[in-house]
């Protein structure tokens, strides 16, 4: 797995590439918890077009990343769900808690189809 972040107007937007699972999540896990309370990122945005498979531990740094930024009043926000990724999150009904989009642009202006609105 590989992660990499950008600046984007006022969010940083976090690329993951490959699957997420018990041995690659803590680096998902330090980098958003890096992110939010070190770097005090405004808005966290994870790109997950290329993830094709998560499992309960991704699953876990992601709602960590989320408590997080609401400890610390910032975004965060997914986009880009695989059908994998996305059905894993709507088993865990998951899905109605974060925000979710479809592309990068609309999770920059938070408009669209998020579960949270």
């Amino acid at each position: 797995m590989e992660l990499s972040t950008r600046q984007v107007e006022n969010a940083t937007v976090v690329d993951v590439v490959g699957d997420i699972t018990l041995y690659s999540s803590p680096n998902v896990r330090k980098t958003l918890l890096d992110l939010l309370r070190n770097k005090h990122s405004r808005r966290v945005i994870v790109n997950l077009e290329k993830v094709r498979y998560i499992d309960s531990a991704g699953v876990a740094s992601l709602v960590e990343g989320l408590k997080v930024s609401r400890d610390v009043n910032a975004g965060f926000a997914l986009y880009g769900l695989t059908k994998t990724t996305r059905e894993v999150l709507e088993l865990t009904r998951l899905i109605k808690v974060f925000e979710v989009y479809d592309t990068e642009e609309q999770a920059l202006r938070g408009k669209g189809d998020a579960g949270a609105q």
